[in-house]
């Protein structure tokens, strides 16, 4: 039927929602897994658990202060990938736990939590890993699942000052600068992760020498890398036989020089083992593709001079990280360059700078000037790479160094039960919402049941795909806030069949009382629904955990209720309004209504009232 002249054209409205539910359920059906399911939180579906020990150099336990804010720091982490509410909790005096929802990949989860500790350091020298291993296969938290750097060559920096520029290849035995190497003639074990001796390192120390015996002497005579192919394989046999940790404690130039450690092993150090920005240090990179080992020198920008990481596609690199400095950290960034540039002077090979995160060298660019502006690190890295890097260097790096002692899946936390009495109260909810509409407005109660099924049929399909887009997971705290949601649309029905039915009881009929009573009625809704939307952004920002979840869910139920009143309620009951049936005064409850004025006039309450047309 079409609407009159100057009346409302509900199919445009209808057009417009059914419009918005096909291309929602166009994205579930259609991209993705293609599956209708949502993402459920922790305590619903259960998910992954991982233990982490905090470990300091004298092997007590660490301070409660640097503990909570590194449990602090991974829950932004971890909170960062969506909406997902990490359970991230102290345990004991050294641990932290820390739980996911889902099926979590043990990569992904160790990225998470890796220390994320940032440096820039010269590089002095390189030895190309010739070992043939997998210098990847480490079993230790890696900040990046492929650290490695850019094609050969190198760039200018470019407009904006980043220093995009990619290593130039460097063979075996590469020139450092004169007097930039720090060979001593021993290699007898020193700690290269911390600058004082505490019994945990001694005991290394102890270990490293029982291993190595005559091959120790061997190693400590060693100045050249050249001399290497001088000295019998087997002689050197030993150094193999040390672990990742028994590594960490060798000198510098003995790391780098001796073919049996290998970027296997050193990618494997604990973490922290060259956090030491004052002492030189070996870290591993890639450079065509090869592993490469880089003598580094001291570290002149630390990633606390870093103010802000973040992601993007260029054009000519592929997938970046762009890094912000501090106004302080700047001036380093600057120096460190202009130091490394030397006007020019210094050889293109022996121009460059190593981004070290951890215990790797994420890129070695050659510095083609001094650079005035951002830094930006890139390799071959995927979205998923140069996400993780930059969550971990927005929300800085941890401030103790730890391994992970367990990795686990959890059953749900809350199990089955509390999700039947969830899924119980929301039922129970909805089906009193919907008994009080039919008793009390009669046909119109048929308005808010189709109204409540647009409105969850909404509601799942945003829930598939913001769980399939970008992280978010359904705890038992977001069913909360939907159900207090179904109140809140039976707050805006109400409003509205109230002003429809002030304006049949004052003498108009249903058809001519629709617009007057919406327009009177829109007001109120649209101001209860703002300040509620409000409430909840303000209790999303402040909250954490599950309150943030049941803020987030409250939220979006608000915009949602707000699309439904005003594409299909409204509409719905316009068209409703245009039906002799409807109207009439025993199916809508509307048109038997009588004025205070109606009953007035007539005799002894008794007659007929006779509405007109305003």
């Amino acid at each position: 039927m079409a609407a009159p002249t100057g009346q409302l054209k509900a199919s445009r409205y209808f057009l417009a929602l059914a419009a918005i539910l096909a291309v929602l359920y166009g994205l579930v059906f259609f991209t993705g897994s293609k599956k209708p399911d949502p993402k459920l939180g922790l305590d619903l579906q259960g998910g992954t658990s991982m233990t982490l020990k905090a470990s300091t150099p004298d092997g007590k336990a660490p301070d409660r202060e640097q503990l909570e804010q590194a449990r602090r720091i991974i829950a932004e982490r971890v909170d960062a990938t969506g909406v997902s509410e990490p359970s991230v909790n102290i345990d004991g005096d050294q641990n932290i736990v820390v739980q996911v929802a889902g099926d979590v990949e043990e990569a992904e989860l160790r990225q998470l939590v890796a220390p994320a500790t940032l440096r820039f350091r010269k590089v002095l020298s390189t030895q190309a890993d010739e070992s043939g291993e997998d210098a990847n296969a480490t079993t230790s938290p890696s900040a990046s699942a492929s650290a490695s750097t850019g094609p050969s060559g190198s760039a200018a920096p470019s407009a904006s000052g980043s220093a995009s520029a990619a290593p130039s290849a460097s063979g075996s035995g590469s020139a450092a600068p004169s007097g930039s190497q720090s060979a001593s003639g021993s290699a007898a074990p020193s700690g290269s992760g911390s600058p004082s001796v505490d019994a945990r390192t001694l005991k290394l120390r102890e270990q490293v020498v029982a291993k190595l015996g005559d091959a120790l002497d061997i190693a400590g005579q060693i100045q050249d890398p050249s001399q290497i192919s001088q000295i019998p394989p087997e002689m050197l046999a030993p150094f193999s036989t040390l672990t990742p940790e028994e590594v960490s404690v060798l000198p510098a130039q003995t790391q780098l020089i001796i073919p049996q450690i290998t970027c296997q092993k050193l990618n494997q150090r604990p973490a922290g083992s060259i956090t030491d920005e004052k002492q030189q240090v070996v870290a591993c990179g890639e450079e065509n593709g090869a592993p490469t080992k880089y003598l580094l020198d001291i570290a002149k920008v630390l990633g606390e001079d870093v103010s802000g990481a973040d992601f993007g596609n260029d054009p000519s690199q592929g997938w970046v990280v762009s890094l912000k400095f501090k106004s302080g950290g700047q001036d380093k960034w600057t120096k460190l360059t202009s130091e490394v540039y030397g006007g020019g002077s210094t050889p293109e090979e022996q121009r460059r700078v190593a981004i070290v995160l951890d215990n790797k060298v994420v890129s070695a660019p050659t510095i083609q000037g001094v650079i005035s502006g951002d830094a930006q690190i890139y390799g071959s890295f995927s979205r998923t790479d140069v996400q993780t890097l930059s969550r971990q260097l927005k929300y800085g790096s941890l401030p103790l160094a730890f391994s992970i002692e367990s990795y686990d899946t959890v059953s749900a936390t809350l199990g089955l039960a509390a999700l039947r009495g969830g899924l119980l109260a929301g039922a129970i909810g909805v089906g009193l919402v919907i008994l009080y509409c039919f008793f009390y407005y009669r046909a119109l109660g048929l308005v808010v049941v189709l109204s409540l099924v647009v409105s969850a049929a909404t509601i799942f399909a945003s829930l598939i795909l913001l769980g399939r887009n970008f992280g978010y997971t359904l705890s038992l705290a977001g069913v909360a806030g939907f159900i207090v949601a179904i109140g809140i649309t039976a707050d805006s029905f109400v409003v509205f069949f109230e002003r429809l039915k002030d304006e049949v009881k004052d003498g108009r009929t249903v058809r001519s009382a629709v617009p007057r009573a919406w327009s009177r009625a829109r007001r109120t809704i649209l101001s209860a629904d703002t300040v509620l939307m409000l409430g909840a952004v303000v209790l999303y920002i402040l909250a954490v955990g599950g309150v943030k979840g049941f803020a987030f869910t409250l939220g979006m139920s608000t915009i949602i209720d707000l699309a439904v009143v005003f594409l299909f309620t409204h509409p719905l009951v316009a068209v409703l309004a245009r039906s002799n049936a409807f109207t009439s005064p025993r199916i809508s409850g509307l048109g038997n209504l009588r004025s205070d004025r109606a009953a007035s006039a007539t005799t002894g309450g008794r007659g007929s009232l006779r509405t007109k047309e305003s």
